[in-house]
């Protein structure tokens, strides 16, 4: 494993997955003493491990180690030159090459949206290895409208001429989310800044692989997937599902049908908040932190 020197409160690790691509985490050291199993962070469809850059030295300060994982063909993380690779089995087994790289057994997992989807699949997979899950704006089945709008930019992001150009770029994309935000250009650039990346020419693209558009458009134009068998996975195991209150992907009737089949399934809602909470909001944030405070 090849070791990068300690950043901005974290360490910046690359490994190799199975097949070969160079992977990417911030890893978060611990606050000591050490309270509970580490927490993999797992970010959505087009997002990358800054996405956790709040909460994930908070966790830690905590007292449990943090590793939030940049997948395959976002952020620092390498593009798979087969498409067909972005899916989330693949992305399930790169989890489990980091857990083998860095000897973590079980884990705490925070999965937001796709990053959700994959705790799942890895619970399904392999059901040791995931202690308790935080799924963050994602269930058993995903609402169309949310698929129709993430279709509509997936893969399809221009480049920019610069960062405020980006910014705004970035808010016409997600204000329905955030819609509390819609003058706060500091929030904007942040979130920018999160899911861009400068090139060698000054002009600022979005940080991934735009051929995850490809895989998503397979899901897309398919009937909506139900995922149920994947939940049922951890229905032993302890789960906090997070929906913002104007989530076009996760619907408060999913929700429902979610505490049906876990009757301990732990809720929490965000106020005027869509797709996904950043989960450093007050209600989002007390949630984990509860959620936290109950597992090992």
């Amino acid at each position: 494993m090849d070791f990068g020197g300690p950043v901005g409160g974290y360490q910046e690790r690359i490994i190799a997955s199975a097949d070969g691509l160079s992977l990417y985490a911030r890893d978060y050291a611990p606050l000591q003493p050490v309270t509970g199993l580490p927490v993999f962070c797992l970010h959505g469809l087009t997002r990358n491990s800054r996405d956790f850059e709040v909460i994930a030295p908070r966790i830690a300060a905590l007292g449990r180690r943090v590793i939030a994982l940049d997948m395959r063909g976002r952020g620092n993380s390498a593009n798979d030159p087969d498409p067909a690779h972005y899916v989330a089995a693949v992305y399930a087994q790169d989890v489990i090459a980091w857990m083998d790289a860095l000897e973590i057994p079980k884990a705490v997992f925070i999965g937001t949206s796709m990053g959700g989807i994959i705790s799942m699949v890895l619970a399904t997979l392999s059901a040791d290895r995931v202690a308790a899950c935080v799924l963050n704006d994602i269930g058993i089945s995903l609402a169309p409208e949310g698929l129709e709008r993430i279709g509509a930019y997936v893969g399809r992001t221009q480049p920019q001429p610069d960062w405020t150009e980006a910014a705004e770029a970035v808010r016409q994309i997600n204000l329905a989310a955030f819609p509390e935000r819609a003058d706060d250009a500091d929030f904007w650039m942040t979130f920018a800044r999160r899911g861009f990346r400068e090139l060698e020419d000054g002009r600022i693209e979005a940080d991934y692989d735009p051929h995850i558009a490809l895989a998503f458009a397979d899901v897309h134009d398919d009937p909506p997937a139900d995922l149920t068998p994947f939940f049922l996975s951890l229905a032993p195991k302890p789960v906090l599902v997070v929906r913002g209150e104007i989530s076009d992907l996760l619907s408060a009737q999913i929700v429902a049908e979610m505490q049906a089949l876990k009757e301990d399934l732990d809720t929490v809602t965000v106020d005027k908040i869509g797709h996904a909470p950043l989960l450093d909001e007050p209600q989002a944030w007390d949630a984990v932190l509860d959620f936290l405070a109950k597992v090992d």
